[in-house]
């Protein structure tokens, strides 16, 4: 492709050279580049790609994209290669991208959700429900890549880097998908990864204070505008009205088709009579031209609002009631809130959670609706923020009715001394606890104590397959370690009698 036809889009270039020279492909990792390729130079948080512009070079690249700034004279070899200077890098690799692979977006519907909590489940109901009618879909978010039922792999990050994103979407245009659904980062959108994507819907969830830092946003405001910016780019929208932030986003695109949904407050899609259980929620809501009884196999009230985004996505397809009731029926979200079946009937529960705001959100969740007790089994992660430790003990003895301390990818760190710094967080309440560091023998005791009337939270580890042991990554998925756990149990209670 022609560089000039590459840059499309750009505004303000100063430009050095043949615009009219042959690419053979794109790379911002110099290690990548081969001969007759563009390489765009990122300035990263930790790594400026301006110091590769001679790797690059020596690895054969014969165009390079710099930023404004860039001294010229730092760099060794600039005979025959054209030289293009953009205001914002990372921009420029997001368009150049989307035109090397024939800008893909515009060859499927693509529908984007973000916000803080409940993008990945929505992407998942709305896959599902999209599946169930026939559709050809994509999905792309926190867990994995997925194209047409078939999963490619596991996700780095929610939204890919630009260039990789583009690769993918053209992927998916090979393989004819129809519909993608993608989880849209706040990140994603104030670094540029998805400029140059061709929206048909977007979907917002909520907004709740998390990626405040130096390196993410400074403050709710600047986490709110970044969210914003999927509005700007497409004129078809969803909101969540019971959200503060979202019940103001109608106003602010007046010009746009915003659809809403909710619970408390007036919406175009509204929840009633809902109910909630251990194992499932379900509500009333209007489908088509008459109320319907909607269930979900995914219980909490937070199930309610994602599956009301999840519904208002499956409108504008058009797709009937039927059809929707079932996919949400038969949903599951790896990892998210997910129910294991099991022969015992026991409600157990495998959550990501592994914060203290993610784990005090889904005790606090499941405490509303369970009438038993609630069985905490939780660690944390070796090499990573200690001072997490003794407050995600503390919150789970003050909600939780039991809590098994155990360990949770130690890493290189020694599991006891990790649950050993939990333990005193959750000396400071009065819950009751014990300590069992191996993870297998922990979720048996709380098999062994549970009755159906109680609910097994596993939390921490959630999609992940496995148990990391200094730097070796041992399978252990939760789902086979109940199941295996399960028949142990009944065999033992076989050999007693």
């Amino acid at each position: 492709m022609k560089l000039k036809e590459m840059l499309i889009g750009l505004e303000g270039l100063k430009v050095k050279g043949d615009l009219d020279r042959d690419i053979k492909g794109v790379e911002s990792n110099s290690k990548n580049v081969e001969e007759g390729f563009l390489f765009v130079a990122i300035k990263g948080f930790k790594v400026d790609g301006h110091k590769f512009i001679d790797s690059a070079i020596e690895n054969g690249a014969t165009a390079i994209i710099i930023e404004e700034g860039c001294d010229l004279k730092q760099i060794k070899n600039l005979d025959n290669i054209v030289v293009v200077m953009a205001k914002d890098t990372r921009e420029a690799l997001a368009i150049v991208s989307s035109n090397f692979y024939g800008n893909p977006s515009r060859k499927f519907k693509l529908i984007g959700v973000t916000g803080t909590k409940g993008k990945t489940t929505t992407t998942f109901m709305i896959k599902e429900i999209l599946e169930k009618a026939g559709k050809k879909v994509g999905l792309i978010g926190t867990i994995a890549t997925y194209i047409n039922g078939k999963k490619l792999g596991d996700s780095d990050r929610t939204t890919p880097e630009s260039l990789e994103l583009q690769k993918l979407f053209s992927k998916m245009v090979e393989e004819k998908v129809e519909v993608v659904v993608m989880e849209v980062s706040s990140q994603s959108l104030k670094l540029h990864r998805v400029d140059g994507c061709h929206f048909d819907i977007v979907l917002f969830t909520n907004l709740s204070e998390d990626h405040i830092s130096p390196t993410e946003h400074p403050d709710m405001q600047d986490y709110f505008n970044s969210k914003l910016k999927l509005f700007e780019m497409c004129k078809v929208g969803i909101v969540n009205t019971d959200d503060l932030h979202g019940a103001k986003i109608p106003r602010m695109f007046p010009d746009s088709q915003i659809t809403t949904y909710g619970i408390d407050n007036f919406a175009n899609v509204l929840a009633k009579d809902i109910t909630i259980t251990n194992s499932y929620v379900d509500f009333k809501v209007k489908l088509t031209d008459r109320n319907e009884r909607v269930k979900t196999c995914i219980p909490g009230r937070f199930s309610v609002y994602n599956s009301l985004a999840a519904i208002c996505v499956a409108q504008k397809f058009g797709i009937e009631p039927e059809v929707i009731k079932e996919a949400l029926l038969e949903v599951r979200v790896p990892g998210r809130s997910e129910l294991v079946n099991n022969k015992l009937e026991i409600p157990i529960m495998i959550d990501y959670a592994h914060s203290p705001e993610s784990l005090e959100n889904i005790l606090q969740a499941v405490k509303s609706y369970t009438r038993g007790k609630v069985i905490s089994v939780f660690g944390c992660g070796g090499d990573r923020d200690s001072g997490k430790r003794p407050i995600m003990g503390e919150i789970s003895g003050r909600i939780a009715d039991f809590t098994f301390i155990t360990s949770d990818n130690p890493r290189t760190e020694e599991p006891e001394k990790i649950v050993e710094q939990i333990e005193e967080g959750i000396k400071k309440t009065k819950g009751k606890y014990k300590v069992i560091v191996d993870r297998t023998e922990a979720i048996k005791e709380a098999i062994k104590m549970a009755t159906k009337r109680d609910i097994i939270v596993l939390a921490g580890k959630g999609h992940e397959p496995y148990q990391e042991i200094n730097g070796i990554k041992h399978p252990y998925d939760e789902r086979i370690i109940v199941k295996e756990l399960i028949e142990e149990i009944e065999k033992e209670k076989k050999n007693k009698k």
